[in-house]
């Protein structure tokens, strides 16, 4: 019972469970709200009806809806019936409109209108852009005609005239807020989650604003973009239409995954971030808009249009968690939830109640040519608490508090050093002292440097073993993490906790010192340091907030060990404790020598003298001492002192009262120390590390772990894990010592368990699958056709040898070409495959050369040795493209608008390719294009795409879905599902 008469002290059965409780408190805590979303309420809050939203999601989710399919036409045709019914419902001082009868309208003033409602039908706007977005691959123009459908609901503050009715009419007052999702889904998804929820939400935000009592005091344009998985199309023709002057701030609504919850993925700036924070349920860090920042996430949303093109301030929010569903026919409403979608629903009603209700001049000011007047926001740091709490600083505030830190720290802990050393109580870096005696020089050990080089080595020693874990999954099962994160976490934490503790063990019992402490955190203070310099570097130079846990990282090492350096005052003084031990010593001596004394114990028996009174008294004589034979003598009463002036008696008691107090064979001038100061190091430097490296790491890595199939380099992940590992356990080493073997021997299991099958396992799964990309190609004048399918080696190959139609058949395999990979690992594998019926002519159709000359039909004439003109036209398709063997420095669509200056239509580079989109089928296009003069005619071809992944129109895929194992997801390549080409020379 003696272990357990202090629940606090710094042995080995409470720092064990005190310190597994926290830990295990704060993992679980985090592991919870990463893979739970918070449950739909049975009462939402006044004009919100999540299940009517939901039935509206399985609605728009019933076919493959592509910008250039027929169920497109269909889903658009629900929207505008859906918004006309909700708003009807909720107001009966409806105007409905169409930007064509807007745009014709009479220029001048335009009386005041009580109307509150606008819907715009916007079948008019179309724009010829180029690569000049990352989001594109350079070289390439686009021309696209949109099919938009907007909704403007006037605010209580907004210009109360149809400004925009005027030809080059601007609104007056403060601006308003745009909401985006886009309805357009790719050739092999359902877009329940990309962007099914997206359109849904906003969707119940009209039916809410414009409920009574819900007016916004801003006004809100809802947008209803489609082609935004065209190359962000949809956003680019919103630019064209005159509400665009409109929104000063916008929230776009959008899914990079299927499931979850949505995540906060960017944002322009502090103060529009700060409107995210009254979100029931936030979610999100700051690193992730670090990623799209630096590069190294090359997908973009409509956020780049709406922020980099057009000026607007806003946020970026998105689905992130099950990305192997993204693109893919399990992205429907069987694979998300009601509580997903009220999750963003929720996220956005009251981040747009907060920007429509900010009437300040915060988003005021001019920004720059053909920019909205929005104003200049400062850079932000934020992230979610447990996914209840949010934080917002701007970016110089924490940069300010990570240079004086960087600076305040150190000073600090180098003042208390040296108080210590002005205390003489400076026993860290102290091997021994020097103990002056009239017999000579004697040095007292103080075993001070015991414990200093051991940290670093055991640092280095168990972060290489998560980092080698790394390299052996990425050699031997690369792609595990795919789908069993949880098990690599498992592997990672486990088998740096015992490696750590196991070393800790043997230097504690080698050389078992009270120092581990002081030492771990003196450690400990120099990585946080250095990372906290890398943090300044980054955000100072690269603007990247993602390292802001570097500065509690910093502070909490710090403060940790400047407790430890305060506990040393509670020492004796070292000039104290030499004398002590020197004088211990030298009676232990005499002692030992009179035991050992002959005459001593020849003669102690005879001479004994009574006890306790017994003895006789002698006779007392002119020489008799004055107090008697066992008196002190009189220069007895005087006790030699040291140096303080403390008497050695005194030292004795103190030795006597205090022996046995001191850990094991510890040092014993540690027997003063406070044993109770732990705890408050525990808690001032796991909790709050745990948190935010628990939540980044979770965060990157449920984004992450399901990119491997699309050609990224899985080591990055694991590599990041083994870090994240690292920074969250350096915390424990200063308590790992005292730890029974209990914990560790637990942990042992599992790293073996976790080992085993992260090495032996499959990786994919009917839930988790791996995605696969296909397309098909026609030569429309010779008749063949390839069938082209991307994917990972060597599974792609097991893939294509359960097709029919591959079987047997010359197979031709190479590396694939990706713009939107990092690095790519794929194979692309072509073969001969079933015919397409994009038509959907009935059989018996020819499959001869003649026949699919009718797809497509062109006339391609020289105006100018360097200028051609090209006439084309594709059956059943409202999508074609030009491809040229030199680079085109014009180009005219004929029927176009106006050219944009904010969007150039041809790259600095030139253009070698031009993609077109129509809102109508069949649609003859006449183009004129332009090459250098130094080129000599031109050669290249036309195409025409079609992307109906329904019905029969595709049997190749159809083979691919249905003999594929149940392990494999097919999507699409940019583009079509299928494109036929001719090929000209001019």
């Amino acid at each position: 019972m003696a272990k357990l008469s202090n629940p606090l002290a710094f042995t080995p059965l409470p720092v064990s469970i005190f310190t597994t409780i926290v830990y295990a408190a704060l993992f679980v805590a985090l592991i919870v709200v990463h893979v739970t979303i918070p449950t739909a309420p049975n009462s939402p809050p006044h004009g919100i009806n999540i299940t009517e939203a939901w039935r509206d999601l399985q609605r728009l989710t019933r076919s493959y809806h592509p910008y250039n399919t027929r169920s497109n036409g269909l889903v658009r045709d629900f929207l505008l019936e859906r918004i006309e019914t909700l708003i009807s419902q909720n107001s009966k001082n409806t105007s409905s409109k169409s930007q064509e009868q807007t745009l014709k309208a009479p220029h001048g003033s335009v009386a005041a209108s009580n109307a509150r409602v606008f819907i715009f039908n916007d079948e008019v706007s179309n724009l010829t852009f180029s690569s000049d977005s990352k989001s594109l691959r350079a070289g390439t123009s686009v021309y696209f005609e949109g099919t938009n459908i907007l909704v403007y609901i006037r605010g209580l503050e907004d210009d109360p005239t149809e400004w925009w009715r005027e030809k080059d009419g601007k609104p007056s007052g403060k601006g308003g807020v745009l909401v985006n999702a886009h309805y357009d889904s790719v050739s092999a998804g359902y877009g329940a989650t990309d962007d099914g929820v997206g359109v849904v939400t906003i969707l119940q935000l009209i039916k809410y604003y414009t409920a009574e009592g819900n007016t916004p005091k801003k006004g809100i344009v809802a947008l209803l973009n489609n082609g935004e998985e065209d190359y962000l199309n949809g956003a680019r023709a919103y630019s064209q239409h005159p509400i665009s002057k409109f929104p000063h701030t916008f929230l776009n609504l959008e899914g990079a995954a299927t499931g979850g919850r949505a995540s906060l993925f960017r944002t322009s700036d502090t103060e529009v971030t700060k409107a995210y924070k009254g979100s029931p349920y936030p979610f999100g860090s700051v690193i992730s808009a670090d990623g799209f920042e630096a590069g190294l996430v090359r997908s973009q949303t409509d956020y780049v249009v709406f922020n980099g093109i057009l000026g607007l301030r806003g946020l970026d929010v998105a689905f992130i968690d099950n990305r192997a569903r993204y693109h893919t026919d399990q992205d429907d409403t069987r694979h998300t939830s009601k509580d997903s979608l009220w999750h963003m629903l929720s996220a956005a009603i009251e981040t747009t109640k907060a920007l429509t209700g900010d009437t300040g001049d915060e988003f005021e000011g001019e920004r720059g040519e053909g920019l909205v007047s929005s104003g200049n926001g400062s850079q932000g740091v934020w992230f979610d608490l447990f996914g209840r709490a949010f934080a917002v600083l701007e970016a110089h505030t924490m940069f300010a508090l990570s240079v004086t830190l960087l600076v305040v720290g150190p000073i600090a802990l180098l003042l208390t050093l040296f108080g210590l050393y002005k205390a003489d109580k400076f026993y860290i870096f102290t091997g021994g002292r020097l103990y002056h005696h009239p017999d000579g020089d004697e040095e007292i050990p103080l075993y001070g440097w015991r414990g200093f080089f051991r940290y670093p080595f055991i640092v280095v020693a168990s972060s290489a073993v998560p980092v080698a874990f790394a390299y052996l999954l990425t050699k031997y099962n690369a792609l595990i993490v795919h789908s069993s994160e949880w098990a690599v976490w498992s592997m990672m934490f486990s088998s740096w906790i015992f490696v750590a503790w196991f070393l800790s063990r043997i230097a504690d019992f080698a050389r078992p010192t009270a120092l581990t402490r002081i030492y771990a955190y003196f450690w400990t203070v120099l990585i946080a340091w250095a990372l906290l310099v890398m943090n300044v570097v980054f955000e100072k130079h690269m603007q990247l907030g993602g390292g802001y846990f570097a500065l509690f990282y910093f502070a909490s090492a710090f403060v940790s060990a400047w407790i430890s350096y305060l506990e040393l005052f509670a020492l004796s003084r070292k000039s104290k404790f030499c004398h002590e031990k020197m004088e211990s010593s030298r009676r232990d001596s005499m002692s030992a020598s009179q035991a050992l004394s002959p005459e001593a114990s020849e003669q102690g028996p005879k001479d004994a003298t009574p006890q306790d009174g017994d003895e006789e008294p002698e006779e007392a004589t002119e020489s008799t001492s004055l107090l008697g034979r066992n008196g002190r003598t009189t220069f007895a009463n005087y006790s030699r002192t040291d140096n303080e002036g403390v008497t050695i008696e005194d030292q004795e008691n103190e030795i006597v009262g205090k022996a046995g107090k001191w850990f094991g064979d510890e040092q014993e001038w540690s027997s003063s120390l406070p044993r109770w100061t732990w705890i408050l190091q525990l808690l001032l430097s796991v909790p709050i590390n745990v948190i935010l490296l628990g939540q980044l790491g979770f965060l990157i890595v449920e984004g992450l772990h399901q990119t491997g199939s699309d050609g990224t380099s899985t080591f990055i992940i694991y590599l990041f894990m083994s870090i994240i590992t690292i920074l969250l356990f350096i915390p424990l080493l200063p308590f790992i010592h005292r730890f029974t073997w209990h914990v560790p021997i637990f942990l042992l299991l599992v790293l073996i368990g976790a080992l085993a099958y992260n090495l032996s396992a499959f990786p994919f799964s009917t839930q988790n699958r791996l995605k696969i990309y296909f397309q098909q190609s026609v030569d429309l004048e010779t008749g063949n056709n390839t069938i082209f399918l991307t994917g990972l080696p060597p599974y792609i190959h097991t893939i294509i040898d359960s097709l029919p139609s591959a079987v047997g058949g010359p197979v031709d395999c190479t590396a694939a070409s990706s713009g939107l990979a990092i690095s790519d690992n794929r194979l692309t594998c072509r073969w001969s495959g079933l015919p397409p019926n994009v038509l959907n002519e009935k059989p018996p159709v020819s499959r001869s050369s003649r026949h699919y000359r009718t797809w497509l039909s062109y006339n391609a004439t020289l105006i100018t040795p360097n200028t051609a003109r090209f006439h084309f036209s594709g059956r059943q398709t409202r999508a074609c493209r030009l491809e040229f063997s030199h680079p085109i420095y014009d180009v005219d669509v004929h029927g176009s608008s106006h050219s944009d200056d904010r969007f150039p239509k041809i790259p600095s580079g030139g253009s070698k390719e031009l993609r077109l989109w129509s809102r109508t089928w069949e649609k003859a296009w006449t183009v004129d294009v332009r090459w250098s003069d130094a080129v000599e005619g031109m050669e290249g071809s036309v195409v025409c795409l079609w992307n109906d992944g329904n019905g029969k129109a595709v049997p190749a895929l159809d083979e691919v879905r249905h003999f594929a194992p149940g392990w494999v997801a097919v999507s699409n390549l940019q583009g079509g599902l299928v494109e036929g080409r001719k090929s000209f020379t001019l």
